[in-house]
């Protein structure tokens, strides 16, 4: 059974090795900054196919959160290729923040698809560091398919939470 778990790794070794010379190098950061937008791009259509019914149950109550300014602010975190735009409420403002700016270029073509939304603008930042948004400025703070990629989840959560309990012991 050892003998079969050694092959096993070895296999695998082989297989990745040419990922490990990338990564030595300092250039596999690079590729995948490139390439996963566009993977990304590809499975979010499949991903949303199978996921409708939930994703449409999950932003149903939205707009139960608008703010006295009449239209709901939402900052969607790590907003990859824009993959929930179409389950947001009309009229929704929607800012997106990500770390990776190549992500742009496939919202972009998201919000063409999605007229029923109001762009605010695009941020390239960490999650765990979200300085250009302003405390306080948004009704709604969305974050999917995210936690298993950000370094430190509870400087994510920290960011989230304050800013809503500042907004919240505001009103």
């Amino acid at each position: 059974m050892s003998a079969i778990i050694f092959l096993i790794k070895l296999i695998l070794a082989v297989i990745l090795l040419p990922l490990h010379i990338l990564y030595y190098f300092g250039i596999w950061g690079l590729v995948l900054k490139k390439v996963f937008p566009l993977f990304l791009s590809k499975v979010s259509i499949s991903y949303n196919e199978v996921m409708e019914k939930q994703k449409r149950n999950l932003f149903s109550n939205l707009s139960d959160f608008v703010s006295s300014s009449k239209e709901l602010r939402l900052l969607e975190i790590g907003c990859g290729t824009g993959a929930n735009f179409k389950f947001y409420p009309k009229e929704c403002r929607v800012t997106c923040l990500d770390i990776n700016p190549n992500f742009k270029q496939f919202l972009i073509k998201s919000l063409a698809e999605s007229d029923h939304l109001k762009f605010d603008g695009f941020l390239v930042a960490s999650a765990d560091s979200m300085t250009p948004i302003a405390d306080a400025s948004m009704d709604v703070v969305v974050c999917t398919l995210l936690v298993c990629s950000v370094p430190n989840t509870s400087a994510v959560l920290k960011e989230i939470y304050l800013d809503s309990f500042y907004q919240n012991s505001q009103k």
